[in-house]
């Protein structure tokens, strides 16, 4: 899959507060897309691909996206669940969310030719989690119920040491003794809004709570939300290009709804209706972490149909964090 900047919309003139325009357009907030630890993993199956041939398998979907995980099932990539659904000798990818304990133990305990695609923000936590371990800690995992990150994460732990925290609640119905130290991490694909009054209910009711030493919600989940936030007074509608299962896109959909936008995700330009655009002059397009640029771009292409022709880029982050590939890609 060919590897588009998110900067490299070259019909697009930066958006100026000062402008007045009579004419529909499109506002592109920035950044949006790709982040370092999707591109890493999708290069990382790429890589795999031309040193080692097909088939590549990667337990679960490499990154929450319909468009990317089809392109790799055309290009050869088996994505499974259960281990045993590896041959010996095949070569296996662990996806960006991470794994547990238990699933790495198992895969290297296989003749598997074994590669970790685990988004380093991701790994920072598990590391975070198994100091916590050491420490005799209790932790208190904020996430959703079911998502792969979480799963990999609270696997780092024993089940008695480790407690999923989904809301409010959740932290209302905890009842630990005084004595038990206690400890939080949190999914890295929440937002700030969603986690900031969980995090201040933990410490008003375990005022010895220890906290992550640095947040671990991860940068480029943080900059598209706030991109969203930024754009949001300026646009009539907003388009998140994501796909439903992606944690990031969908905290994108969330925050243009909350504000009262009409606000809409898609994965594919067949999903675009044009009944979404009567009687709106500005439409707010974004693009979750998991989502590439030409997929985005193709979605503009379907909007333009609809007699939309300006695009503008907003001023915004440039992103230039890279993480190195595993040994042996």
């Amino acid at each position: 899959m060919p590897r588009i900047s998110n900067q490299s919309v070259s019909e697009n003139n930066n958006y100026n507060e000062d402008d007045i325009l009579n004419e529909p357009y499109v506002l592109l907030a920035q950044p949006r897309g790709f982040c370092a630890g999707v591109d890493r993993a999708i290069e990382i199956v790429e890589r795999a691909l031309i040193k080692f041939g097909a088939p590549i398998y990667v337990r679960h979907e490499i990154v929450h996206n319909r468009y990317v995980v089809d392109d790799l099932v055309k290009k050869g990539v088996v994505f499974i669940e259960d281990l045993d659904e590896v041959p010996a000798g095949a070569t296996l990818i662990f996806s960006a969310h991470g794994v547990s304990k238990s699933v790495r133990e198992e895969a290297e305990k296989r003749s598997l030719n074994l590669f970790d695609a685990t988004c380093p923000l991701v790994t920072k936590v598990h590391v975070e989690v198994n100091k916590m371990v050491q420490q005799k800690c209790h932790i208190l995992m904020i996430g959703h119920k079911g998502h792969p990150e979480v799963e990999g994460t609270m696997g780092q732990a024993d089940k008695h040491q480790i407690t999923l925290i989904q809301n409010i609640q959740d932290v209302n119905n905890l009842n630990f003794s005084s004595d038990t130290r206690l400890a939080y991490v949190t999914q890295t694909t929440l937002s700030v809004d969603e986690t900031r009054n969980i995090i201040q209910a933990l410490k008003e009711k375990f005022s010895n709570i220890i906290e992550p030493k640095k947040q671990d919600i991860c940068y480029a989940t943080q900059n598209r939300q706030d991109a969203v936030k930024i754009m949001l007074p300026k646009v009539d509608i907003v388009i998140v290009v994501g796909s439903k299962n992606s944690s990031n896109s969908s905290r994108l959909l969330e925050i243009a709804k909350i504000n009262n936008l009409d606000a809409y995700m898609v994965d594919n330009p067949n999903q675009i209706k044009k009944e979404w655009f009567a009687g709106k002059k500005r439409i707010g397009i974004t693009a979750g972490a998991s989502a590439p640029e030409e997929l985005a771009q193709s979605i503009i292409s379907k909007i333009k149909e609809y007699g939309i022709k300006q695009v503008r880029l907003m001023d915004g982050i440039s992103e230039n964090m890279t993480f190195p590939l595993p040994k042996g890609l």
